[in-house]
Order: structure tokens, then sequence, then C-alpha cells
């Protein structure tokens, strides 16, 4: 459950749709995919004050918010649940004053997405709001290229909610431990970090929300940190990331321009953390899915991935190819030429548990040396 601080706001002005299946109703604009917004956060860090911000503001768009069973601080839910025939749970959604839909589930959010996307109304934007111990990886994983939903809707980022009086002491929780605290792998996968309740930290100390961003970005130095009290937050910040989206490559090649200096050589702890390695030569194509293969399925180096992004100079190619993975998922697409100007390099940043920086640069410059 949220704290009290974040369970004094009334619920938004809720009303039944009318004829919630009715076949006339919009559909999805053009066929266009519809981007997924994954919240996660731990119990009492705001996501529920996050969704009610997103559900009570006048933005004009049309979202439709999915609420795990934990969400009953919305004041919404409760009444959108009932047993249908046989015992099945039947959702209902619930339409509210400025155009959001709204449901809860006990189920399945993947199936309820595909509930969602069999409707076919016409959306911007889709929320996942997760428990407050969920592990947003098999989530991403499934949304990010299930084929079943790739051509209706679209993992667009996760954003994670902290709170900036006690994510310290979740992170300190078991740090030397063989096993991590929800808290990292919350913070791992994370395309944006909410710093939340700021407000109580900085009467506390100076520089100590300075501290805390430097402690985050050494877990996931690719993340956005943004400050909130109350988690008011301006919605463009969090919506229409195209995180996963192969093409932005501008974004993604400041994403690795900023990192690029980033060394495991100053960090002398086995846990969860960024690195970037970069290879000045081509690689064949293969050899990088074999040696991505071996590490985030095989463990073979003893590293645990749980994200990464990067850019690849391809043998025999003058595209330059995209690569992302979360978990055992991984894409390499060529995204568009590379040009004059540039230097074909590869660069790419992994997060993950017991990053080993010589091994992976090694291990990387096998699949390049067939093509020096």
């Amino acid at each position: 459950m949220e704290d009290d601080g974040e369970l004094d706001e009334g619920p938004p002005l809720a009303i039944e749709i009318p004829g919630a299946s009715d076949p006339n109703r919009r559909p999805v604009d053009g066929g266009a995919s519809v981007g997924v917004t994954v919240i996660t956060g731990y119990l009492g860090a705001g996501k529920s004050t996050l969704v009610n911000h997103v559900l009570n503001s006048q933005h004009g768009k049309r979202i439709a918010v999915i609420l795990n069973e934990f969400g009953e601080e919305i004041g919404v839910e409760r009444a959108m649940i009932n047993e249908g025939e046989g015992g099945d749970l039947v959702e209902e959604w619930v339409e509210l004053a400025n155009g959001c839909v709204c449901c809860t589930v006990k189920h399945s959010l993947v199936q309820a997405l595909e509930q969602l996307v069999q409707r076919k109304e016409r959306l911007d934007h889709i929320l996942l709001e997760t428990t407050g111990l969920a592990n947003p990886a098999p989530l991403a994983s499934v949304l990010w290229l299930d084929e079943q939903l790739e051509s209706s809707v679209k993992l667009d980022s996760i954003v994670t909610v902290v709170d900036a009086k006690n994510l310290r002491l979740q992170l300190n929780e078991r740090r030397d431990s063989s096993s991590f605290p929800e808290a990292f792998l919350q913070l791992a996968f994370a395309d944006v970090v909410i710093l939340n309740k700021v407000d109580l930290v900085t009467l506390e100390a100076t520089g100590a929300l300075e501290e805390l961003e430097k402690e985050i970005h050494g877990i996931n130095s690719i993340a956005e940190i943004i400050r909130t009290v109350r988690c008011q937050v301006d919605l463009s910040t969090i919506l229409d990331r195209q995180a996963y989206d192969a093409t932005r490559v501008a974004h993604l090649e400041a994403l690795l321009q900023e990192n690029q200096s980033l060394s495991g050589s100053e960090l002398h702890d086995n846990g969860v953390r960024t690195l970037c390695i970069c290879e000045p030569r081509k690689v064949d194509l293969n050899k990088v899915r074999s040696w991505l293969e071996e590490i985030l399925w095989d463990k073979k180096y003893g590293m645990d991935i749980y994200r990464c992004k990067g850019v690849l100079s391809v043998s025999n190619s003058n595209m330059l190819h995209t690569l992302q993975a979360v978990k055992e998922i991984y894409d390499i697409v060529p995204a568009r030429k590379w040009k004059d100007e540039e230097n074909p390099m590869n660069k790419i940043v992994f997060i993950g548990h017991n990053l080993n920086e010589d091994v992976l640069i090694d291990s990387l410059r096998v699949c390049a040396e067939a093509t020096s």
C-alpha cells in the first residue's frame, strides 16, 4: 500500500462508458501501434500518485490505464470487476472525465492488454501499473517483441518511481548478497526514473539528491532522472519516449556518447551497474549473435545482463545497426546508412550484475578479428 502521504488525493471523476462493447466505437487510428508505458516502483514510492496525475490532468489524450490488484487507492476499479457466467472475471472499463479509460486486473496484465486491443478503440497511449514488488523484465520482454501484439501495441518505455527518502535504504538492503532486491531491478530496467518526494530529502542535507542521482546512474546510466514532488511531472517527459524504437538512432548515439567514458575500473564491487565497451573494427554479425547468445542465454562468463543497448558497424554493410536486449531477448536491426563524416564504431552499453569489463571487451574483439 502507498504511505499515508500518497492517499490523500481524491479519486478521479469516473463515469461508465455507455455501450462499451459497441462495434461502432472508433477504431485505433490508421492501424498505428499504440505505445505502452510500464510504471513500476516500490510500494509507497508514489506510483498511484503518478497514475492519479495522469488520470486527472487535462492533457487532451485518450490514455488507457491498466491497474494492478493493489490499485484500490485510485478509487475507481472495485466496481469495475464482477463475476461473469461460469465464474469468469469480467472487466468493466470506466471512462474518466478527461477522456482516459481505466480498469483493474486480477490476472495477467498481458491478457488485459489483449482484451483492450480487441476492443479497437482509438487510444493515444496505454499505461500498465505493476505491483510494488514486480520485476518489470518479463512484462517488458513480452511487450517488446510479442508477435501477437506488436501490430497493435508497442513497448514505449519503462518508468520507475522511487522514493527519494527511502531509496538508499532499499538499495542497501542486500547490496552484498548474491540476490538483489527488486529496487535494483526496477532501476536497472528503467528508461526514466522519477525521483519522487525530493522535498523530504532537500530538507535534510545539502547535496543529498546529487549523491542519490549519482548512485542511480551508477546502476543505470542510460535512464533519465526526473525530480518530482507528488509525481507532478510533465507528461511529455514520460509518454512517447520510443525507447525501444530501433530507428531512434540519434537518441541512442547520444546515450552511448555519454557512456563512452564509463569504465568498471573505478567500481570495486560486483553489484548491479552499467558498463560501456567499444570496438573500432567492423564485426561479423553472425559472430556477434553467437556472442550475445552465449552471454545472455548461456551465462557463459557468469554475468547476468539485464539491459543492453548499442550500435554496430557490421562487415560487408554500410548500414548502422542498432542492438537492444532485455534479459534473454535481443534484436539487431539495420537503422540507416553510416554518414560520410562519421567514424563507424561498435559501442555497447551493458546493465547487469557481475559485469566483467575485460571479458566483454576481449570477447567482442573475437567477433572482429576475422574482419581485420
